[in-house]
């Protein structure tokens, strides 16, 4: 049985974890802590796919190693029994003695769950699974939907006015684009998008707006740029098309092929930034897995409705100047 105390250094590894949002794909997140009499003495977690994994990265955090036959680790995720690209950590733990180890929850493949957990008590460890368990399933979500669904992690990203419209120029023939975002929700626009591994819009939005779809206003990695122009209608002078970073252009409508395709190419998560109809196709067809919807205070009055993602119970709300609604689908 978990303790508050199992719970209080659970939650750091989940704050460890998090660090490695933009670099470990497609491997999980994962963070791991150690402790010795009420202290912690080392502190890891999973800064880059390929390389050491948390619990790794905790030990050799420690300045006294010959504490860890007396210490307890914690970690967000069962430690791996498997070679992969490194050695299994349950081995790591067990060649260390360190005699108690706390999880958050079990690795949720058939093939690899639980032999982790079974190799250390079969070393005779005192092993403790369940703590915090769902924050600790919802850290690796992007990694089980990209594995059990077989398609990226998806989010649906847009900003709408108070009155319920997504853009006033595109139905009224306007030159100038209406901007309901700030400066501090371009800021999460862009943090988005070093969290994903790949960026989507329609034809119309690439025509309209002609989006960089890069990151400029956050520190992190440039998503792949991914366009549907079904009847090639976009011009090659586009900024989507300037170099810059990889675009793959899709002359698909079908949702489940692109899926599928961006599957096989590994992207583990597709930020979807496209206008109301793509959107739509995606709540309709039921492929999704969070919607950010950015709320403005600015009134339309008229122009393109934003979409309906119907009475869906929203997760949480962000204030950035302008509130996000936060929606996500539990699996």
């Amino acid at each position: 049985m978990s303790s508050k105390e199992d719970e209080l250094y659970m939650r750091r590894c989940i704050q460890l974890a998090l660090n490695g949002r933009c670099n470990t794909p497609p491997n999980p997140m994962v963070g791991a802590v150690i402790v010795h009499q009420g202290r912690i003495i080392g502190e890891g977690y999973h800064v880059r796919c390929g390389e050491a994994h948390a619990e790794v990265n905790a030990i050799r955090s420690v300045r006294q190693p010959e504490l860890l036959s007396h210490s307890t680790i914690y970690v967000s995720l069962e430690p791996c029994a498997h070679h992969g690209k490194t050695p299994p950590c349950a081995d790591l733990l067990i060649e260390k003695q360190i005699p108690r180890i706390v999880i958050g929850c079990s690795d949720p493949f058939a093939q690899v769950s639980g032999r982790g957990i079974q190799k250390l008590k079969d070393a005779g460890r005192e092993v403790i699974v369940g703590v915090l368990e769902e924050k600790c399933q919802a850290l690796i979500r992007r990694f089980v939907t990209f594995h059990t669904q077989k398609r990226p992690y998806l989010t649906l990203k847009w900003a709408e006015s108070a009155d319920g419209y997504i853009d006033f120029r595109r139905h009224t023939g306007e030159s100038s684009p209406v901007h309901l975002s700030n400066s501090l929700t371009l800021m999460r626009v862009h943090q988005l998008r070093t969290e994903h591994t790949a960026i989507l819009v329609g034809t119309n939005t690439a025509l309209l707006d002609n989006p960089s779809l890069n990151v400029r206003q956050w520190y992190g990695p440039q998503p792949v740029r991914v366009v549907i122009d079904q009847h090639h209608r976009l011009p090659g002078n586009l900024k989507l098309f300037d170099g810059s970073q990889p675009t793959l252009i899709y002359d698909t409508a079908n949702l489940n092929e692109l899926l599928a395709d961006l599957h096989l190419r590994g992207f583990q998560s597709l930020l979807v930034e496209g206008g109301s109809h793509l959107h739509q196709s995606f709540i309709d067809a039921g492929l999704w897995d969070e919607i950010q919807i950015e709320e403005s205070p600015l009134i339309l009055g008229d122009g393109v409705p934003a979409p309906s993602v119907g009475h869906l119970p929203y997760v949480r709300g962000m204030h950035f100047g302008h509130n996000f609604r936060l929606y996500q689908r539990m699996h």
